[in-house]
């Protein structure tokens, strides 16, 4: 724990806590959390801040690429279709004749 956040608690403690002390208590251990969490994910560096700038572009490279993927698969299914649709058409108009 924090020295800043041991502190406060041994303040509320001592004298209540009043609403000033409360939200000081929820803002050093909500800091005190994020940094926790960011050095268990590695992400506490000096270089976490490109790493993620490279996740983020890597994340939109991979949605535009499934995105296209989609496109491409209808494409060809309505391509499918049409041909089909077309050929019965033909072959109700006696085409192979």
């Amino acid at each position: 724990m924090s020295e800043v956040l041991a502190q406060l608690m041994r303040q509320a403690g001592e004298r209540g806590a009043d609403l000033v002390t409360l939200r000081a208590i929820a803002e050093e251990a909500g800091e005190l959390g994020a940094t926790r969490a960011l050095t268990r994910a590695g992400l506490a560096d000096e270089g976490a801040k490109a790493d993620l700038a490279e996740l983020r572009e890597l994340l939109g490279a991979w949605r535009d690429a499934k995105r296209s993927a989609w496109k491409g698969a209808v494409g060809w299914v309505v391509r499918l279709l049409a041909t089909l649709l077309l050929a019965g058409i033909a072959l109700r108009l006696g085409w192979e004749e």
